[in-house]
């Protein structure tokens, strides 16, 4: 039951946190009228769910992190031939690498890079490992709740859903190619580009201030006094309860600075945690009460928040980073080097991950 307990304990708070900050990138997304294709809680894997608005929101069957797949964030500049993909992969329903390279002259090499990119902007689906002809696919499309009231106020027949892998007219491909573009990321000018990235982190930041408003303005903590032990009942406003709120956000972020300073940096991967850490404190801080529950979850968001402020792609401050490295040479960074240095990254934080969790094992199972 303790396991399970811990197990709960630790969904809820990193599901959670993680939810906000996804949440903080699909809403600027949608606000700036960007396509995102799925919302979902867990990595990235099976998953049980539904579509709305566009957007396909679900669970996955390791309900630890999250995503959203904002389209148009794949690097590199756009493929010379996007548009005549489009009007193929339209016109025919589905297309092959094989057949898209027979009808615009090119290679197979160029051809999947093309239909790769519009599958990246949510214009078209990868084909599906069940299918032997491996064919990219138009995407299934449904009736707005809006078309499907007109139809009904006008007595007319409700307006068919149109299914994955149907052939659709384009009448006039570029201002069908201009619509799908600009529901892109990629299509937006640079401060909107950096809301979209940095809004994650604000939404966990935000969290934690509420957090701590309630905690010590609302529900308040106990303090036992020094002296003479005598155990009160402290209240703050929530002025002084958001100014805690800040130094625990200073405090954090003067820690990770740490990590840039081979002086401190061993010390603060030491006193880092990994999931079985998060997983133990969440389980001790959940059994004491709302309160600490809540306290406990608003130092994870600053934590989750601040850690991808890091430089480093794939996390939000490397991808900013990058954003502000186009702006200022006026040149789009090749795909090919975005890559190699988000497997770079990833690559040392797997390093981070692994030193921690044997740094876990050691200090909360085998009691070292």
């Amino acid at each position: 039951m303790d396991i399970l307990f811990m197990v709960f304990s630790a969904v809820i708070a990193i599901g959670f946190i993680v939810l906000i900050h996804e949440g903080g990138h699909y809403l600027a997304s949608r606000a700036f009228g960007v396509r995102v294709t799925e919302f979902m809680l867990g990595l990235p894997g099976p998953s049980v769910g539904f579509t709305a608005g566009g957007t396909r929101f679900g669970v996955t069957a390791v309900p630890l992190g999250g995503y959203a797949r904002v389209c148009g964030m794949e690097g590199g500049g756009i493929s010379p031939h996007a548009r005549g993909a489009l009007r193929e992969a339209y016109e025919r329903g589905s297309v092959t690498e094989e057949e898209l390279a027979d009808a615009l002259g090119i290679t197979e090499e160029e051809a999947f890079e093309a239909l790769d990119q519009l599958a990246e902007w949510g214009s078209i689906i990868r084909p599906e490992r069940k299918d032997d002809r491996q064919a990219w696919k138009t995407p299934a499309v449904a009736p707005s709740a809006r078309a499907r009231k007109q139809a009904k106020r006008l007595g007319m027949p409700a307006p068919l859903q149109l299914e994955a892998g149907m052939p659709r007219h384009v009448p006039d491909l570029d201002a069908f190619y201009e619509r799908e573009l600009s529901c892109q990321y990629r299509s937006l000018p640079f401060w909107k580009r950096s809301v979209i990235l940095l809004a994650g982190i604000g939404v966990n930041l935000a969290f934690a201030l509420i957090a701590f408003v309630v905690v010590y303005a609302v529900i308040g903590v106990d303090y036992a006094i020094p002296s003479t032990g005598e155990v009160q009942h402290l209240t703050l406003t929530p002025l002084q309860a958001i100014q805690a709120g800040i130094g625990a956000i200073v405090a954090t972020f003067q820690a990770i600075l740490g990590l840039f300073n081979p002086a401190t940096a061993g010390e603060v991967v030491s006193n880092s945690s990994s999931v079985i850490g998060i997983a133990v404190m969440s389980a001790d801080f959940f059994a004491k009460g709302v309160a600490d529950a809540l306290f406990f979850m608003a130092v994870i968001s600053i934590s989750i928040g601040l850690m991808n402020l890091l430089p480093i792609p794939p996390l939000d401050g490397g991808r900013f980073l990058v954003e502000i490295i186009q702006k200022v040479t006026r040149r789009t960074v090749p795909a090919r080097v975005m890559g190699a240095v988000s497997m770079a990254g990833m690559a040392l934080f797997l390093c981070f991950f692994v030193f921690m969790l044997n740094q876990d094992i050691q200090r909360f199972i085998l009691g070292g």
